[in-house]
């Protein structure tokens, strides 16, 4: 390790915690049909394993820039990666679906605490010109990730016991420890620092409330429900409340000044339509090439491989563009690839042959690598250092409830419009299957073109500020 730079430790030791905790959550998704036999148990109650995580995850994240700045964003990083570790041995040792459920909110609290710290280590030791190449090394767990996950996750129901959905999270995690004990750079904790209860108690409910929602809703009738409609409501109201206490209160717990720098804003909405497109096509592909084309797990494994080495290798080539172009043509051209392969996929005919639905998903994947991060980057250059971490907490927030938000539309469009489509033509399953995955793709191909200027204007803010900059060097 001595001829690796001390600040590629920090990006190593960040990677293996990440890791760890998103392939884990992506492999529980194919694991709901088993862990329902394992522990008798309907599709709603065991559905909880997937969205307590997420309801937990969300609700926690905002705490992260006072944790961190009060205790330390090194101390904090290790507490949630031992926290996620611990909840990951319990939950192997889970005698009840009860107990399986609280280990998994369990993990989901060490898993929020991480995710915004993450990205804030690595800037507190890559100067502003460097931080593209490592967050694009960095994003590499984040996209490759879910995108592996499911079908890690079905070989090891399939082959092994269930418990190694989650001891299989250990070797990695307790590597990331040990590297982060060794490695991570220790932060100044501040001083005199308040905790601001009164926003924190309104965005966990307003957080908390609209996650719980969209965690239950995956069909048309949970989507009417009161209940449901009453938390969206709630959560609603609480996240504009939290808003009027932060824009009063002395020291908010997140910032909301960030936004008026216009690239983080940017930033910011480039990453919510990705989520949303990343995890739309997470949940329409395999129905696609499991549904429509007849091909079995391994086939729909193999076919988001290419995507995610792809997204891998171009995240880091979009880092490097950015580190020396800035963000306007890496980021644009990403979400216009991104667009056009998501559109692409609202083409598919029955005899379409399998590699034309890989390649144009391997075209996503060159799409997310050169614009997710990047943009995310660019985002958080452009506030102040001491922000990083409530500008990745707010970022973070702002994805989870997107993505659910995608996975939500996605599946509640595919349900009823598959029925309809079978009601009104007298099409076979797989032919209105397919009608329905197509128009989902091309919905969602809308929102990536309406991203796209996004991404212009991010460009357009960057090389203002660089111009601001220069005329600053300049007079002084």
């Amino acid at each position: 390790m001595a001829k690796i730079p001390q600040k590629w430790l920090v990006v190593i030791s960040v990677l293996l915690g990440t890791f760890t905790i998103i392939l884990n959550n992506s492999m529980l998704n194919p694991a709901v049909p088993h862990l329902m036999q394992v522990f008798e148990a309907d599709a709603v109650a065991t559905g909880w394993v997937i969205t307590i995580f997420m309801v937990t995850m969300g609700m926690t994240m905002p705490l992260t820039g006072y944790l961190g700045d009060k205790i330390g964003k090194k101390q904090l990083y290790m507490l949630g990666l031992t926290v996620f570790l611990t909840g990951s041995v319990l939950g192997s040792l889970s005698w009840d679906l009860s107990s399986l459920i609280f280990f998994r909110g369990l993990q989901g609290v060490g898993g929020g605490v991480m995710m915004p710290l993450s990205l804030a280590l690595i800037f507190e030791v890559f100067p502003k010109k460097e931080r593209g190449l490592a967050t694009g090394v960095w994003g590499i767990a984040a996209m490759m990730a879910p995108t592996i996950g499911p079908t890690i996750g079905g070989v090891l129901v399939e082959f092994a016991s269930w418990q190694w959905l989650f001891l299989c999270n250990l070797p990695t995690g307790i590597l990331g420890l040990i590297f982060s004990m060794v490695y991570l750079k220790q932060t100044e904790k501040v001083k005199n620092i308040r905790f601001d209860y009164k926003g924190f108690i309104a965005v966990s409910l307003g957080v908390g409330s609209i996650l719980f929602a969209l965690g239950r809703m995956s069909e048309l009738a949970q989507l009417y429900n009161p209940v449901n409609l009453l938390l969206v409501v709630a959560g609603m109201i609480s996240i504009a409340i939290f808003v009027k206490i932060e824009l009063r209160v002395e020291q908010p717990l997140l910032d909301l000044s960030v936004f008026k720098e216009k690239a983080y804003t940017y930033a910011v909405w480039v990453a919510m339509i990705s989520s949303i497109t990343l995890f739309s096509g997470i949940f329409l592909l395999p129905l696609l090439i499991q549904n429509v084309y007849g091909y079995g797990a391994i086939m729909t494994g193999i076919a988001f491989l290419p995507a995610a080495l792809l997204a891998g290798i171009f995240m880091t080539i979009g880092g490097r563009l950015l580190d020396k172009r800035g963000p306007a043509i890496t980021v644009t051209t990403g979400l216009c690839f991104t667009a056009v392969g998501t559109a692409a996929l609202g083409f598919m005919q029955m005899d379409t042959a399998i590699w034309i639905v890989i390649a144009l998903n391997a075209l996503r994947g060159i799409g997310m690598g050169l614009s997710q991060m990047p943009a995310m980057t660019a985002g958080l250059n452009a506030i102040p250092d001491k922000f990083v971490s409530r500008g990745s907490a707010m970022n973070n927030v702002f994805r989870q409830m997107s993505s659910a938000l995608g996975i939500v539309f996605v599946s509640i469009y595919f349900e009823v419009r598959r029925g309809q489509v079978m009601a009104v033509n007298g099409s076979t399953l797989e032919e209105a299957s397919l009608m329905a995955i197509n128009e989902g793709f091309l919905v969602i191909a809308v929102l990536a073109f309406l991203s796209i200027p996004a991404g212009i204007l991010l460009g357009r803010e960057h090389k203002r500020q660089e111009n601001v900059s220069k005329q600053k060097r300049k007079e002084a």
